[in-house]
């Protein structure tokens, strides 16, 4: 047997750059590069490993939580059929990493992490920045990773990659249980060599399925949707990554059913269609949530049914409902009691579509859903055009960047109060246009997955809107767009703090305490009521941004942000475009989100707000 003397870490790059996924007949390459930061943890291993092999990329980014995002964001841009791998070297440098892993993982995106780890010969324990433990020796910080990793394991022998890289590579190509996956490498392993076997090098193409469901759950599904009266479709992201969205248009005409679509599942239909009702709950609009009110069936097509798509379980009320499911996911197909139809949503879809032949909803139905369709267009105008003075609302910023920024572009979105915005008011005019990390809702992703889309496709302009209090968290990824001349436009919103919690709290009874970026008051941080007799920070963002290697354009009023902006789509490095909005000015909420209120308080606001919270608990369901 031809064998090759390599190190353990020269070994685990020469592996990845030999892995191919294929679909539907398109062969690619799996892995496209790999982020890091390196430490004494890996500079001797899987950094010289790199170094050794310069055909696979190597990307240096400013801090190891972003490039996590990065690759997670490169993922979903490529539909999870190419992503790239993430090294660390121990301690900080890897549990960084943790917050990036568990936001991959929940949004079921494939990245291998490869942190470094402590010795495994163990003499020279403790190492630099080593968790010892007095009851066992076999136990690092990487061990944190195991709850949010979709696999686990530590390569403690030159050897057990032998084993352990197929593994990864089975479940990082799963349609159904990717996620992270993690590879802790003891810095002392990862320089040892071993002769592997020359055939373990070989190209290998791994096949993503489209699984086919169960014939007979699918002609019970047809026969449920067949009985229905009032049916609604729950668009979810496995439309997306499925490439199902022509194949859920064609039943959408076919059928006359109406569409909500969850965070991960807008643009799965095209705003402008008559039947797409926009988006499905908390985050919801008026026509979606009111449909899902009275639905008897409910077709969830690559939704795991979170509960801000649910509202907590209080979206649908119809006391009759009953649910179809069609998830690539056993364990989501099962959900809400549903008639499960487990496999890939478009390959379900053009089986379902012809059980459905000759059969549609009512006129009347039909009707209803493209009148209320139409309702919903209106208002987003109305919102788009409300010329709020002296600063422009949220909302118009939205409009204004969703009118002037390419039709072919993609719009990226994470955490605080414009994913709810933007779920109601973008209008996703194709299914790449509108992305959104919203499983784990995590700030700081905005700037490092806005780099992995652009990464992903960089024939594409790409808008990354994100506030002040997550530009704080992380911004530091301009840095490396400049360097790899990735040019990102940045609309920075500063409304002075955290403008959804601040407005969750003041709903909860507790005035907005500790949400604004001000001094404090008498010794204490004040709530939102003293918004007139409080002194805000003198943080200049837009000077930060320019240190940080972007260009910048201020703007004050909804005019000069209009110039602003089309400025920035001419220039040639990453671009930020500052303007501040009016904290208080929002976007109707048309949905229910149980977050617990204090049982007891001295606060008559928190009493009142009490009574709401239970009013409203007490219509949850189970079904």
């Amino acid at each position: 047997m031809t064998t090759l003397r390599l190190t353990t870490a020269q070994a685990l790059i020469k592996f990845l750059r030999h892995q191919f996924v294929e679909r539907d007949g398109h062969v690619q390459l799996f892995f496209a590069g790999c982020f890091g930061i390196f430490g004494h943890g890996n500079i001797a291993g899987v950094a010289q490993a790199l170094q050794q092999n310069l055909d696979f990329r190597y990307y240096l980014c400013r801090n190891e939580q972003a490039m996590v995002h990065t690759a997670a964001a490169y993922a979903k841009m490529k539909n999870r059929l190419q992503t790239l791998v993430c090294t660390s070297s121990i301690g900080p440098g890897a549990t960084n990493m943790v917050t990036g892993a568990a936001a991959a993982t929940i949004n079921r995106l494939p990245v291998l992490l490869l942190p470094g780890d402590i010795f495994a010969r163990r003499n020279v324990a403790p190492v630099l920045q080593q968790l010892e433990s007095e009851h066992s020796q076999d136990i690092s910080v990487n061990d944190c990773f195991k709850p949010v990793s979709r696999y686990w394991d530590r390569i403690n022998r030159p050897d057990q990659l032998l084993a352990a890289l197929p593994e990864a590579m089975r479940v990082l190509t799963s349609p159904a249980e990717t996620g992270a996956v993690t590879l802790a490498l003891p810095q002392d392993v990862q320089t040892e060599a071993f002769d592997y076997p020359a055939h373990f090098f070989r190209d290998r193409v791994w096949h993503v399925p489209r699984n086919r469901p169960d014939a007979q759950a699918l002609r019970r599904a047809a026969e449920a949707i067949r009985r229905s009266k009032r049916p609604l479709i729950v668009a979810g992201g496995g439309v997306i990554y499925s490439e199902a969205d022509e194949a859920l248009r064609r039943l959408v005409d076919a059928a006359g059913i109406p569409v909500g679509e969850t965070m991960a599942g807008k643009g799965s239909l095209s705003f402008d269609h008559p039947l797409n009702l926009g988006a499905i709950g908390v985050t919801g609009t008026f026509a979606a949530n009111e449909f899902a009110r009275d639905a008897d069936l409910v077709i969830g097509i690559g939704t795991r049914y979170s509960d801000f798509t649910t509202m907590s379980k209080t979206a649908f009320q119809n006391p009759d409902v009953a649910f179809v499911n069609i998830n690539v996911a056993d364990f989501d197909a099962h959900k809400h009691s549903a008639i499960a139809a487990v496999g890939d949503a478009r390959a379900a879809l053009e089986e379902l579509l012809p059980m459905l032949e000759g059969w549609r909803v009512s006129p009347e139905y039909e009707a209803r859903a493209r009148q209320r369709h139409d309702d919903w267009e209106r208002e987003v105008q109305r919102i788009y055009d409300v010329r709020h003075t002296p600063l422009p609302s949220q909302g118009e910023i939205i409009g204004a960047v969703n009118a002037l920024s390419d039709p072919d572009g993609v719009m990226i979105n994470a955490a605080g109060s414009m994913p709810g915005d933007l779920h109601k008011l973008w209008r996703a005019r194709h299914p790449k246009n509108y992305h959104l990390e919203y499983g784990y809702s995590t700030m700081g992703y905005e700037i490092a997955g806005g780099l992995g889309v652009k990464m992903a496709a960089p024939e594409r302009e790409v808008t990354v809107l994100v506030g002040d209090g997550s530009y704080l968290m992380m911004a530091q990824e301009i840095v490396t767009s400049v360097q790899e001349g990735y040019k990102l436009i940045i609309v920075l919103v500063d409304n002075h703090g955290f403008k959804s919690i601040g407005g969750l709290s003041r709903s909860l009874g507790q005035g907005g305490f500790g949400t604004r970026y001000v001094y404090p008051v008498n010794g204490r941080l004040p709530g939102d009521e003293l918004k007139d007799d409080v002194e805000e920070l003198p943080v200049d963002l837009a000077a930060n941004a320019r240190s940080l290697g972007a260009a910048v354009f201020k703007a004050q009023t909804y005019d000069e942000f209009v110039r602003a902006y089309q400025a920035a789509k001419h220039t040639e490095v990453t671009t930020v475009v500052y303007v501040q909005v009016d904290r208080y000015e929002s976007v109707p909420g048309y949905g229910w989100w149980d977050v617990p209120v204090a049982e007891v308080s001295e606060m008559p606001d928190v009493q009142v707000a009490r009574q709401e919270w239970e009013r409203m608990r007490a219509t949850e369901r189970t079904f």
